[in-house]
């Protein structure tokens, strides 16, 4: 999997250098390994050398930093050919034009309507949809017991459930999203081929521009369609712009919910005294949602950005055309921001609401609303449902994906009485 060039390489000989593990086999023991390294550490991200920071005050700060940008062009090792198409991160930063690769206001400009179907006043008018999605995937939960009382809540449950909300959201027919979920999965997981991995690319850019022609032609009551709608006097976004936005909304979208859902049962019966306090309506599920996010992130490294000039972090230095990653996971367990006690989950803790695992600054995370409210259907609906829930194996048994940007779990094995 490494970069065959010899500059990317050598960081991955050097005894400074973290490398991120492609098969995520210790996540536990890398993230105290990034946070101890410092606010910034040198990493190696399958023979690419990159900057991570890690601690919340830095990571504020660049995230903020108009020298940082996402436009890969900014990127030294790109430009100079060390990286190329055949590097098996590369689709996660050279993803084709959408918000989430440009900056200033062409960056406001992508981003406006997405905002716009997103507001407070939208999740309110969709909860009856996500309350309904729930329920019959309850149902469907039940039904999937195998004799011995087991079923995947990973498979069943906590990853339809956003696929179904974020497929109504953006106007893709249902039938549609089985096909979406195997794909994004292989995208990103670090087994798939390189030369299959483009491959997918090219179908998600195919599926989304059949979906954006056929909504330009009969436009319906979705993002899709409002995001080929310019405001009056505004600049419509290109179909290349609105493929982009979709491509990357429906990944993030549900990537980061099935995280979420998953972390916060795992974390729960993990801890049943928190349960049930909880469960006895002593703390609210925002505290475990909040708490979630800040000590298991569903993100755990967010690719890339670039420094257009040198830019001074404490003792150390980014220089121009280094590429930088914000370590989501690290930067949550960060004991100057949370306390001595960052490492240990605790939904009764002062500091659950200071996390910024949604990001920060320009970038932030457009979706980070929506996940926020269908964890919060979710969760209680659960252990309403099934409050003997408990796993079907022992935690540690548990195994993670080969995904280096998701906290992703491979299944979710429970039984439900």
């Amino acid at each position: 999997m490494n970069c065959p060039h010899a500059e990317a390489a050598q960081a991955g000989r050097n005894p400074g250098v973290i490398t991120i593990d492609p098969m995520v086999q210790d996540l536990d023991g890398e993230t105290v390994r990034l946070r101890d390294a410092g606010a910034l550490a040198r990493i190696d991200l399958l023979g690419v050398p990159a900057w991570t920071v890690t601690r919340h005050a830095e990571a504020r700060q660049l995230l903020v930093d108009p020298r940082l940008v996402k436009d890969i062009d900014a990127w030294g090792l790109w430009r100079s050919g060390v990286v190329t198409r055949a590097w098996p991160l590369i689709g996660m930063i050279d993803a084709g034009r959408s918000m989430f690769t440009v900056d200033g206001a062409e960056h406001r400009r992508l981003r406006t309507k997405t905002s716009q179907a997103l507001t407070p006043r939208r999740l309110e008018a969709i909860r009856p949809d996500i309350e309904k999605f729930t329920a019959e995937l309850l149902d469907a939960l039940d039904a999937a017991q195998g004799e011995d009382g087991v079923v995947d809540l990973k498979a069943v449950f906590a990853q339809p459930l956003p696929m179904k909300v974020v497929g109504m959201l953006m106007g893709v027919d249902e039938s549609q999203h089985a096909m979406l979920t195997r794909q994004y999965k292989a995208f990103f997981s670090m087994l798939t081929p390189q030369d299959e991995r483009l491959a997918l690319l090219a179908e998600l850019d195919v599926f989304y521009t059949d979906l954006v022609r056929e909504k330009t032609a009969r436009p319906t009551d979705d993002l899709t369609s409002a995001l080929l709608l310019a405001e009056e006097g505004g600049e419509p976004l290109t179909e290349e712009e609105v493929v982009g936005n979709l491509k990357a909304m429906v990944a993030a979208g549900h990537e980061t919910t099935i995280g979420l859902v998953l972390n916060a049962v795992r974390a729960l019966l993990a801890h049943p005294d928190q349960l049930r306090l909880v469960l006895d309506g002593e703390i609210g599920w925002d505290a475990v949602i909040e708490e979630t996010l800040r000590w298991d992130t569903p993100t755990t490294h967010l690719l890339m950005r670039f420094a257009t000039e040198d830019i001074a972090v404490g003792d150390e230095v980014i220089r121009k055309g280094e590429g930088v990653v914000i370590s989501y996971r690290a930067i949550g367990r960060d004991f100057e921001q949370h306390g001595p006690g960052a490492d240990a989950f605790d939904i009764t803790g002062p500091t659950r609401n200071r996390h910024m695992t949604f990001g920060h600054g320009p970038h932030i995370c457009p979706g980070a609303a929506l996940s926020r409210v269908e964890a919060g259907i979710a969760l209680p609906a659960l252990f309403a449902r099934f409050p003997g829930l408990r796993l079907a194996v022992p935690d540690e048994e548990i195994t993670r994906l080969p995904v280096m940007t998701q906290n992703d779990m491979a299944a979710f094995p429970v039984i439900l009485a």
